[in-house]
């Protein structure tokens, strides 16, 4: 985790490091395929995110711990947090960690996600 602002500028123009950009541009390229929570809620799924580095899953919280409704970064264990703003809420996780969703204990992709949803 960083304090300095430039070295997260510099460390947010990776592209392999999730991020709130890639949030949004994620939400914006699933939109209607069952890949965002809002698509696939009523289908059990609850949102979270997959660490490829170690296989560990952590479900998608607010900073205070309660789950959320779609992805947040703030409910992020701290090992996984890269990057934090003025106000401290994380604005970039650590190298290998990719947003998806859980569904009966199993971890699916954004893509994953839409495909089981276009089939249900």
């Amino acid at each position: 985790m960083s304090g300095n602002r430039s070295a997260c500028r510099r460390a947010s123009s990776s592209r392999c490091k999730l991020g709130l950009g890639v949030l949004r541009r994620e939400n914006r390229r699933f939109r209607g395929t069952g890949g965002v929570s809002e698509d696939n809620g009523a289908l059990g799924f609850r949102p979270a995110f997959r660490d490829l580095n170690t296989g560990d899953v952590y479900l998608a919280r607010f900073a205070d711990g309660t789950p959320a409704p779609c992805h947040v970064l703030d409910g992020l264990p701290s090992q996984l947090v890269q990057c934090r703003d003025a106000r401290g809420r994380v604005t970039q996780a650590i190298a290998g960690i990719v947003s998806g969703f859980v569904l009966a204990g199993h971890f699916y992709t954004r893509e994953q996600a839409a495909e089981y949803a276009a089939s249900h």
